[in-house]
């Protein structure tokens, strides 16, 4: 559906460089990465809103590197919503038909499926100012799928949403992805969103792709210690391999299958590190004593941060189990991991 080759922006002072990448049809696609990273730059490329220097970028099998944005068959949803002030909200909707001829039948019929499928109906006399967050983006949605495209790009569209709404947007987009046949392209800068949503996506860093794949591949094999720390793999080190081990400091750390020689990097995922008050016997290679540095209220979860050695290894608790092991800053405490949970980078 979508491919780049060799994609150069010049943004002075940012770039976009070497992007080369493939959206498959019907894919519901997330390109991730920290505020900065390019993520928007490359989607306003691909709708044609940023010249782009040099590469190649083809849309349903068409090379639309030279046309225009509105011939395209490419439709884009901001996070600002971007709806008209002056308009309601069935104006918003049918303004992109002006651009795009469909039979008025056909045009009248489609608009009626996506007030139902979007629950658009009692708000159609309003204006943007009386509707919230949700109802504008459920708007914008609306607007950017009435002319049929085969892409929708869309640029952080929950960013802006409160918890409850950002819930309710992302369960339509599912359903919409599902039922329309539509490709959807989604900005994000929470990986926790492309899990929920996406079958595909690329970690962006500084201009460039650090990984392309599946959203259980990118989570579960990062290519890169940014990759790592994106997803989430908060326990990072620089290590010796040997065989099967892996050295950090004076800790020797268990593998389970042989390991790069020399130097690499080695991950671990918080929630893989087991906390006890006592050493237990279990199939876990792994097990150091280490003393509770932090402890860290992310919500439904406590981040644990314990130090061994000289490293600080970050560990994910309930907080019942928090409070029934009776954690607490300072104590001394055993941390436990599989050699199965070791990643090598």
């Amino acid at each position: 559906m979508i491919r780049t080759e060799n994609l150069h922006v010049d943004l002075d002072p940012f770039h976009l460089r070497d992007i080369t990448l493939a959206v498959e049809k019907n894919d519901f696609f997330v390109l991730m990465g920290p505020t900065g990273a390019g993520k928007t730059v490359l989607l306003e490329a691909l709708a044609g809103l940023t010249p782009i220097q040099s590469g190649r970028i083809w849309i349903g099998g068409r090379d639309v590197t030279k046309i225009p944005p509105e011939k395209r068959a490419v439709s884009i949803v901001y996070q600002d919503y971007a709806l008209f002030p002056h308009l309601t909200v069935r104006e918003n909707i049918l303004y992109g038909l002006h651009f795009h001829k469909m039979d008025p039948g056909k045009a009248h019929a489609r608009y009626q499926e996506l007030l139902e499928a979007l629950n658009l109906s009692p708000l159609q006399g309003r204006f943007p100012t009386y509707l919230s967050g949700g109802e504008k983006q459920r708007v914008a949605l609306a607007r950017a799928l009435i002319v049929n495209p085969g892409l929708i790009l869309l640029d952080e569209p929950l960013s802006a949403l409160d918890p409850g709404f950002r819930q309710e947007i992302r369960g339509i987009m599912k359903k919409l992805h599902e039922s329309s046949g539509v490709t959807f392209l989604m900005v994000t800068h929470h990986f926790a969103e492309a899990i929920s949503l996406a079958n595909r996506g690329a970690v962006m860093s500084n201009g460039r792709i650090e990984q392309v794949g599946t959203i259980e591949d990118i989570f579960q094999r990062p290519a890169s210690t940014f990759v790592a720390d994106f997803v989430g793999m908060k326990n990072l080190f620089t290590a010796r391999f040997n065989g099967t081990r892996a050295f950090i400091g004076n800790l020797e750390i268990e593998s389970a299958g042989p390991l790069p020689k020399g130097y690499g990097h080695i991950a671990i995922r918080p929630e893989d590190i087991v906390l006890s008050t006592e050493r237990i016997a279990s199939s876990m290679r792994n097990q150091f004593l280490g003393r509770v540095t932090g402890i860290f209220d992310q919500g439904f979860y406590y981040e644990v941060h314990v130090l061994a050695d000289a490293f600080t290894f970050k560990s994910l608790l309930t907080k019942r189990s928090l409070f029934e092991m009776g954690i607490r800053e300072g104590m001394e405490i055993f941390l436990s991991f599989k050699a199965s949970a070791l990643h090598t980078l």
